[in-house]
């Protein structure tokens, strides 16, 4: 039986993982549009492979979430230390969604809308992830 909130979370990690993938062929306007900032658009317009390995590392770890999240769905053969990997996958998630706003407002930096629509996306998916992860723990 395959778990149908662990298929949706890895599909939503694997979609990220694409779209960070889109962002590198889009160029700096698509850095600037997802929320990388002005220095990493600056210098994706200079040709810099900075902002593309960047998002490449960010791409790859996502694609490792989405293959963790459809193992534990039964989709794919079972992953090494799957039950903690799926609980620190979650966990990454939703720290993530809960700090990321009070952190730039600690550090004196404005909080615009990337961060607000970043933190609830990120949200979305770590709740994904816990009940995927709840509904397959007695399992």
């Amino acid at each position: 039986m395959t778990n149908g909130w662990l298929t949706l979370a890895g599909s939503l990690s694997a979609a990220a993982a694409l779209a960070h993938i889109g962002v590198i062929f889009g160029g700096a306007n698509w850095y600037r549009t997802f929320g990388a900032g002005e220095r990493m658009a600056r210098a994706a317009e200079r040709g810099d492979a900075y902002p593309a390995v960047i998002t490449i590392g960010i791409a790859a770890i996502l694609a490792v979430w989405a293959a963790y999240a459809f193992s534990g769905a039964g989709l794919l053969p079972k992953l090494p230390l799957l039950k903690p990997a799926l609980i620190a996958i979650t966990s990454v998630y939703l720290l993530r969604a809960i700090t990321y706003v009070p952190l730039l407002n600690m550090n004196g930096i404005p909080v615009g809308r990337f961060a607000w629509v970043s933190s609830a996306i990120v949200l979305v998916l770590g709740s994904v992830y816990l009940a995927g992860v709840l509904t397959a723990w007695p399992h």
